[in-house]
């Protein structure tokens, strides 16, 4: 294990701080053949360890997956005692995708810096965290877990490597991007390449406010037009803090328009029968609706996985349902990511 690494974000009220860890793979090699030069992948460690940073033998390894533009705090709502990643009861490793600016990213990289940094995929990055278990001696996972493009890898992870994946906890994912996603995703893109850093500053909270929440959700929240301005000014704000580099979003957002776990080898392109090769018991969750990855493609995927269940979340928090914002529906993942774990 090494401790490269880029800056990590100021701690926020219920983040569950742990010791930073990285794992060192050398030159990992893509899906397009090309390679991610001295690539090292950042992670922390919830629970027993045999030793700092690696997961004590004979405890359940739970997989805990980062969103686009997030990090290994993205599912911190879900661990903790009593809830239903209890570090008491499994090991959790939280792992940086590549390209968030933790694990060998865009914006740090030494060797292949901005874009000189190689694209890559979704599987690319389930590729990068199957070497770092592997150097950890972990075999098989009592789970994965993800939200967002944490759902989608989680996915992924269960259709690249179906002997090894127990349980799938796929938070508001898609198994195939949608057009309306890569839209949103591609009107960012213009906004930061055409308008430059001021640009991309305006337009982040605009894209959280609208893929993260929805109308009747903002209307309940703000009582003017006037406050809900207010709020996209502190959210500018705070979103400038957290350090995330644009070069970033650029390289995660292409692998997020791209990624259809039915391209995964063996399967043609046929995303159905990409789903129905899963094997792991499969949870999948989502609210009524969705403005970012639409619920239409959760349920979609879920229809379609052997013996997969679907929770509709009673939530008018949209994409935000799967995190921490809404309570209620944080409360019901606990619970039912609990019952998974548990079966």
């Amino acid at each position: 294990m090494s401790g490269a690494g880029g800056r990590h974000p100021p701690l926020q009220p219920g983040w569950v701080d742990a010791p930073h860890h990285h794992v060192a793979l050398g030159d990992l090699v893509l899906e397009s053949g090309e390679a991610i030069r001295e690539c090292t992948v950042s992670y922390v460690v919830h629970g027993p360890q045999r030793t700092p940073g690696v997961p004590a033998e004979g405890v359940p390894v739970v997989l805990a997956l980062s969103a686009i533009a997030s990090h290994h705090h993205r599912l911190d709502f879900l661990i903790g005692p009593g809830r239903a990643l209890d570090p008491s009861r499994v090991a959790v490793v939280a792992i940086d995708a590549l390209g968030n600016g933790l694990s060998s990213s865009p914006s740090n990289s030494a060797l292949q810096p901005g874009e000189a940094f190689p694209a890559f995929t979704i599987r690319d990055m389930v590729a990068s965290q199957a070497a770092v278990l592997d150097a950890l001696g972990v075999g098989r996972l009592h789970a994965v877990a993800g939200a967002s493009m944490g759902g989608m890898q989680a996915l992924q992870w269960a259709v690249s490597f179906p002997d090894r994946v127990g349980r799938v906890a796929a938070m508001t994912p898609m198994a195939r991007t949608t057009p309306w996603a890569a839209a949103i995703n591609e009107c960012s893109r213009r906004a930061l390449t055409v308008g430059g850093l001021a640009a991309w500053d305006a337009w982040v909270p605009l894209m959280q406010l609208l893929s993260g929440r929805t109308p009747a959700r903002v209307d309940a929240d703000f009582a003017s037009g006037a406050d809900a301005i207010a709020w996209i000014e502190a959210r500018t704000a705070w979103w400038g803090a957290q350090g995330f580099a644009p070069i970033d979003w650029l390289y995660q957002s292409r692998a997020y328009d791209a990624h259809d776990v039915g391209t995964t080898p063996g399967f043609g392109g046929d995303t159905a029968a990409a789903l129905a090769s899963i094997r792991a018991r499969t949870l999948v969750a989502a609210p009524p609706l969705d403005l970012y990855n639409p619920a239409e493609a959760a349920r979609w995927a879920a229809e379609r996985i052997p013996g997969a269940r679907f929770v509709e979340l009673d939530s008018d928090w949209g994409h935000q349902s799967a995190g921490p914002a809404d309570a209620k529906s944080a409360a019901r993942l606990n619970a039912e990511i609990a019952a998974l774990l548990e079966d």
